[in-house]
């Protein structure tokens, strides 16, 4: 197993990622509108106000380039809350959030893959949207097929993929557009064995060339060997931020 590479200087390198004071809110109704008592509260002005469930809140922290920042947390703690915010798929109800370059969000299987388009034209148009170029996209087209392990089936409307050729794909498509900074939301977890080992390769090899990667992970062994950092979600806040045999310890003991 290679050595991590060490984290980047915080003085010598330039901010990816700001959070300052970042909350989530949501609307929760407690009523089930279409209900007979519930119309008739709603026509009498009777209904009750829905209250804010706020899965962040108070969240704030810096990411410099070339790090690798894990997120821990139970689940309900506003992890993949966390990075739809981060990746612009989201907005904060309060706070402010700053990211530099090229985001590559990879937050859920097959997102923004149409059922009934290929495998190939979601490519197309996944990359267009992470910002190649056609002829970027041309000369890339056989190493995302390649490394997805799906040339039988590029052709192939995604609506007849398994899940895991969702996820093959979609990080596939995510590690070939040059990001400067890539989001995985838990995908890791998807795939057999052997796929897995090669995502966190690639991973380190995209470390390697000074990409700054933000992921969650369930996995105490990825995120041992892959990051320069990890953050603790607890409650919708950040309960602790640093080193990774530090937090994952504070974490595992509650």
């Amino acid at each position: 197993m290679p050595a991590p590479s060490q984290a980047p200087s915080q003085e010598s390198t330039e901010l990816i990622v700001r959070l300052t004071n970042v909350g989530k809110a949501f609307r929760r109704f407690e009523q089930k509108p279409f209900l007979l008592r519930n119309i008739l509260k709603w026509l009498t002005m009777r209904t009750e106000r829905p209250r804010d469930f706020w899965p962040l809140r108070h969240v704030s922290f810096d990411i410099h380039r070339g790090e690798t920042v894990g997120v821990v947390g139970q689940n309900g703690s506003g992890k993949s809350t966390l990075l739809r915010l981060i990746a612009g798929a989201a907005y904060p109800t309060e706070g402010e959030i700053a990211v530099r370059g090229r985001i590559a969000p990879l937050l859920a299987l097959g997102a923004g893959f149409q059922p009934d388009m290929t495998g190939r034209e979601c490519v197309q148009i996944n990359a267009t949207a992470l910002g190649l170029s056609k002829e970027e996209i041309r000369q890339r087209l056989d190493d995302i097929v390649r490394f997805a392990e799906i040339p039988d089936f590029i052709d192939t409307p995604v609506r007849y993929y398994s899940s895991g050729m969702l996820a093959r794909l979609g990080f596939s498509v995510a590690v070939h557009t040059d990001p400067d900074l890539l989001l995985v939301d838990e995908v890791l977890a998807v795939g057999d064995h052997a796929f897995q080992e090669k995502c966190v390769a690639r991973i380190e090899e995209l470390r390697a060339d000074g990409v700054t990667i933000f992921f969650v992970s369930h996995d105490d062994t990825i995120v041992k060997r892959l990051c320069d950092r990890v953050l603790w979600l607890k409650d919708g806040r950040v309960a602790r931020d640093g080193a990774p045999a530090d937090v994952l310890a504070a974490y595992e003991a509650g």
